[in-house]
């Protein structure tokens, strides 16, 4: 009997190949997908045919983040930056991992699933602070010490398989596990058919991690980049 995993699934290319690498270890997979606000909608609908490629069960959370702004991706009148920023950039949204991983537990404690996978990497990315190894750490440590699962035996685990990766080497595994990375949407500015703008820090990386791995970037553009 197979085990479950809750899987956070943005439609980008590091949550498709976070999807792909639990289930080639075995996992019978539900995806966790939010509609939290984010002005970009192209990353969801990525997310929708993906989960439905991959025969998994998909649940879309709405959230109300964009109420309380302060990034780039939830408010309207910040714009995302086209050239590389120091520092966090604006496209840093308060709390969403912690929001994220949160709603994912209580799923999984619902589905009694054990084990929960996020597609955070703290190598080829933007600084966010929620996506640093010390932060999984203390979320699994709280995780276990919140839910009625773990005090009863049966504790959770929050996986990160892509942690340590560069954007080439995430590239190359899913390329391994068959990964469509053209059906994606990684873009912090895509437009309504999904195309990429090419130049946001989210395409910037994608592209260099497609560049160095040596394999053909099969991204969608709206413009020739």
């Amino acid at each position: 009997m197979s085990k479950k995993a809750v899987v956070l699934l943005s439609g980008g290319l590091d949550s498709v190949t976070v999807l792909a690498m639990a289930q080639a270890q075995g996992y019978e997979c539900y995806a966790l997908s939010f509609d939290y606000g984010q002005r970009n909608k192209a990353e969801l609908q990525a997310g929708e045919k993906i989960a439905a490629d991959y025969g998994v069960t998909r649940k879309v959370v709405n959230l109300g983040l964009g109420a309380i702004g302060g990034s780039a991706l939830t408010d309207a009148d910040i714009a995302v930056p086209q050239t590389l920023e120091t520092g966090i950039p604006v496209t840093y949204v308060p709390a969403r991992n912690t929001v994220f991983l949160s709603l994912a537990l209580g799923w999984a404690e619902v589905l009694h699933a054990q084990d929960i996978f996020i597609g955070v990497n703290a190598v080829d990315y933007s600084g966010y602070p929620d996506c640093r190894p010390e932060f999984i750490a203390a979320f699994e440590t709280l995780a276990n010490l919140a839910t009625k699962a773990s005090v009863e035996g049966e504790p959770f685990k929050i996986h990160t398989p892509l942690i340590h990766l560069s954007k080439a080497e995430i590239i190359e595994h899913g390329t391994r596990l068959n990964v469509d990375y053209r059906q994606t949407v990684s873009c912090y500015s895509a437009n309504e058919n999904g195309e990429a703008c090419g130049t946001c820090d989210a395409c910037r990386l994608r592209k260099a991690g497609f560049l160095a791995a040596g394999i053909e970037d099969s991204t969608r553009y709206a413009l020739q980049h």
